[in-house]
């Protein structure tokens, strides 16, 4: 993430200094380009809805559960209303437009390179371990396909997911855009209070909450805790103290209140133990069938094999320990209460 502090800057005049390239063409052009992804992120959300009903009507489909739609759809329809709300921004030239497309596009340049790094993994696996006739009666693919589709979908996640938020990247870090919105926007915003390494964990914290809140709602409020599953009611509360938990520390690193750091370090630490010592004792198909998955759905998965085993525990460690990294990488912007 970028190391700029992003202090509070005092109104200035809106006339364009000498010192740097006036970019209002720029943002108005990239501003109309994330106004489109809204859009598109958009149309997901039908889509999904789409392809729920068309799976339904395939010759022995299994049972289809709707609510566990929810928590796509929600990332979706709020990605969509984010991107349009920050196009518009953009073509403005406000300055928390400015710092907000900075973030995602770090955000989306990072979550790009993991994914790109381990989708052909992830994808060839599934592949070839995809049975025959899965709802269609197509045979099982011959080594090649796979070969090529693997190959193909990587060059898709490279060019959509490391080289198109590399260039959003690139744009929104420039000094000129920077003094550009500066210029054209001379008002304190609420993006300048906080420095933007400290303000992009304190966004992803909120972002978490509904995802915690709607989880009861899809039937899906499955936890690990220390060494075993909750469910049910005893489920459904510990997504809403983990909902509580980050709306809290949210709140108190964008205050960069120190108390928001060390919130978050014991919260994820804790967390991280309590998985890891549930993924010693239990295998995540139990997970799947606390949460009412079809059988059919599961037998896939466990066929595949992706993550059952000692799988998981190292899935939460790669996850896991970045996120403490970061945490140490912002903790010198922070201040005690």
């Amino acid at each position: 993430m970028n190391n700029e502090s992003n202090q509070p800057i005092a109104p200035i005049e809106a006339a364009p200094s000498p010192d740097y390239k006036d970019r209002s063409t720029g943002l108005v052009v990239f501003g109309i380009l994330t106004l489109l992804l809204g859009c598109l992120a958009g149309l997901f959300v039908p889509l999904m809805l789409f392809g729920q009903m068309m799976a339904a009507k395939a010759p022995n489909a299994p049972p289809v559960n709707h609510a566990t739609m929810l928590p796509g759809m929600l990332i979706y329809g709020l990605l969509a209303v984010a991107l349009i709300w920050l196009g518009i921004g953009s073509i403005k030239a406000r300055r928390w437009a400015r710092a907000l497309l900075l973030i995602f596009s770090w955000s989306w340049l990072i979550m790009g390179v993991f994914m790109t790094v381990v989708m052909p993994f992830f994808m060839s696996k599934a592949m070839a371990n995809l049975p025959p006739s899965a709802y269609t009666g197509q045979p099982t693919m011959p080594p090649g396909a796979i070969t090529a589709m693997v190959i193909g979908m990587t060059i898709f996640y490279f060019v959509f997911f490391v080289l198109v938020p590399a260039v959003w990247t690139f744009f929104y870090n420039s000094r000129h855009v920077k003094a550009t919105c500066a210029a054209r926007d001379p008002v304190t915003r609420w993006t300048d209070a906080c420095p933007l390494p400290v303000l992009a964990i304190s966004l992803w914290t909120w972002l978490a909450v509904p995802m915690m809140l709607v989880m009861p709602l899809t039937g899906l409020a499955v936890m690990p805790c220390f060494g075993v599953f909750v469910s049910g009611l005893t489920g459904s509360l510990f997504c809403l103290v983990i909902a509580a938990i980050w709306g809290m520390a949210g709140w108190w690193l964008y205050r960069l209140d120190v108390r928001g750091w060390w919130l978050i370090l014991i919260a994820m630490v804790v967390f991280m133990v309590s998985a890891l010592l549930t993924d010693a004792h239990h295998d995540i198909i139990e997970m799947y069938q606390l949460q009412r998955l079809p059988q059919a759905q599961i037998d896939q998965i466990q066929k595949m094999g992706l993550f059952t085993g000692n799988r998981m525990r190292w899935f939460t460690a790669l996850f896991t320990l970045p996120f403490l990294g970061y945490l140490v990488f912002i903790k010198k912007y922070l201040r005690k209460s």
